[in-house]
């Protein structure tokens, strides 16, 4: 019902929160593989079987002549976690960032930077083993994996948007965001000789990546349009509700009343008017509002509901 479906847009609901829905993607994958693992386990397998027959052909590997049979792998690498406290760790700076920027942006900039975040981890990660001499000899057997330098694209592009940003108010009136993230990026930069030189330079990448996209961003190019048109076109595909979600007045109100009145009155208030309002929530988010616009929001809201 035309009711119904206000409602759903002026509350923002579950179909614009692509927070959730990223992080149920991240949790349902680790659950996927660690119950194949416990099927190995419980067939007596060790686990070296079960990365050759099933981990590494999700897991990206640095060696180049290994990638070539498995392309893919710079794509699912970045839903992938083997230990949950990495998955955990994951989760939590990707509910705290990812919670700001949609308030800051709107839903629609969540997953493309994520994945431009992946993907360019992905690609830095394979660049260096395969260039730097003091990774030469790990690059025939390095393997990555983990959501991380998608997280840090995240991370540094609402730090971006919002340096200023106050975490944790209890503690002296809070801490800034940029202070958070500079942690992060050090912490990053100072383990990169460590144990997991591969995971710290895809998350320097995915920094990198995260920053590329706000400055895009603000000069007008948003780099995950094209992606979001393409996850509508394959949601419309198998929910053909959607394809009829925007009809015109005289479609809804003059052919498809039934019964109803013709009309509603609303002063000042055009459907057109509440349309190009809701787009810009989902596109920018809610701060982006004029006062104008938010009244006009609030009306249409309490008309509504009579």
């Amino acid at each position: 019902m035309r009711e119904d479906r206000y409602k759903k847009r002026i509350l923002l609901g579950q179909d614009g929160n692509s927070l959730v829905m990223l992080l149920a993607i991240l949790a349902i994958s680790f659950c996927l593989f660690k119950f194949l693992w416990t099927i190995y386990w419980m067939s007596g397998s060790k686990i070296d079987i079960y990365n050759s027959e099933i981990l590494n052909w999700f897991t990206l590997p640095s060696n180049l002549g290994v990638l070539a049979t498995r392309p893919w792998t710079v794509f699912t690498y970045m839903f992938l976690h083997e230990d949950p406290m990495h998955l955990i760790g994951n989760v939590l700076w990707l509910w705290a960032f990812g919670y700001i920027l949609q308030d800051l942006a709107g839903p629609r900039k969540l997953i493309p930077l994520f994945i431009y975040g992946g993907l360019a981890g992905g690609l830095f990660y394979i660049l260096s083993f395969n260039l730097l001499p003091v990774l030469s000899e790990a690059a025939k057997y390095s393997t990555l994996i983990g959501a991380s330098a998608g997280v840090m694209s995240i991370a540094i592009a609402t730090t971006a948007l919002a340096p200023g940003y106050r975490i944790f108010p209890m503690i002296n009136g809070g801490i800034p965001l940029w202070v958070l993230t500079l942690i992060f990026v050090v912490l990053d930069f100072a383990m990169v000789t460590g144990n997991n030189t591969g995971g710290h330079l895809a998350h320097l990448a995915g920094a990198a990546m995260g920053f590329i996209f706000v400055w895009q961003l603000r000069r007008g190019r948003d780099w995950g349009e094209w992606m979001n048109r393409s996850f509508d076109w394959i949601s419309n595909l198998f929910n053909p509700d959607k394809k009829n979600w925007k009809k015109t007045a005289k479609e809804e109100l003059h052919y498809e009343a039934k019964g109803t009145q013709p009309y509603k009155r609303i002063p000042n208030i055009t459907q057109k008017r509440i349309d190009e309002i809701l787009d810009k929530i989902s596109q920018q988010g809610y701060r982006y509002l004029t006062e104008e616009e938010k009244d006009i929001l609030k009306r249409a809201s309490e008309d509504e509901d009579l």
